[in-house]
């Protein structure tokens, strides 16, 4: 599992709480905070994440399409009595796709308007209590989903059943800091790519490169190790870092 995010100095990655990026005018605030060689980076960092590690797979979080305020999507049908998981031959098998864009929703808060994007189909991660209504409409819609979880979904089960099902073997997370702290707090993380730009955000609440739940008493800050840092003149750096217990452990291909 890689975590691949662009943050800003002091390590946000948005400009304020509920302010989307999948929004066009929250993207255009964000991209203006971007310097020049931004791009380039990004660009390099992605080139380096397929050659090295292949990922089949990207994650990210409800958070990321919809406000934290929303509830689950509302006027939907009943459902037709068919929980559990969903997945169609015709898409787990459709030629040309390379890799699953994942997104976590076990409260059933988004309203798909695509379902498949260049070599990208959509595997939504779902849990025994979302919403049957919402499991009725993704099978509906044709919409691939895995059950990973009572409650909520487990992200060590979900990665266990993407891989038993469909043959995962590497994810990279771009989403929120909620789940990339879930990530972080189940021990799934393998290693941290950062892009950092020039600009510090601030602001309690503000989402940042990890978020989730504060450590506890007996726990301790996860430890890391710079494998590699590149600098650029306009102040942007990529630092990619590999967890400290996991240095030495033969990754990629985990």
């Amino acid at each position: 599992m890689v975590v691949s995010v662009t943050a800003s100095v002091d390590g946000r990655l948005a400009l304020r709480r509920e302010s989307l990026l999948l929004h066009a005018a929250a993207a255009r605030e964000w991209e203006a905070l971007m310097p020049a060689s931004a791009d380039r980076v990004q660009a390099a960092r992605t080139a380096y994440l397929e050659r090295v590690w292949g990922p089949q797979a990207v994650l990210e979080g409800s958070g990321s399409f919809v406000p934290d305020h929303a509830g689950p999507v509302d006027g939907l049908p009943p459902d037709d009595g068919q929980p559990g998981d969903f997945l169609a031959d015709a898409v787990v098998h459709r030629p040309g796709r390379r890799k699953w864009f994942t997104v976590v929703d076990s409260r059933g808060r988004v309203r798909w308007r695509y379902k498949q994007h260049g070599d990208q189909d959509l595997l939504v991660l779902v849990a025994e209590e979302t919403p049957r209504e919402y499991l009725a409409y993704l099978r509906r819609e044709g919409i691939c989903h895995l059950v990973a979880g009572r409650e909520r979904v487990d992200p060590g089960l979900a990665l266990r059943r993407m891989r038993a099902e469909l043959g995962v073997t590497c994810v990279v997370a771009s989403g929120g800091g909620r789940l990339q702290g879930a990530l972080l707090r189940a021990g799934l993380v393998d290693e941290v790519h950062l892009v950092v730009v020039p600009a510090v955000i601030g602001g309690s609440g503000t989402p940042a490169l990890f978020d989730g739940v504060p450590l506890s008493a007996n726990e301790r800050a996860t430890p890391l190790r710079l494998v590699a840092s590149q600098a650029e003149p306009d102040g942007v750096l990529w630092l990619r870092y590999e967890i400290a217990e996991s240095a030495t452990a033969g990754r990629p291909g985990r």
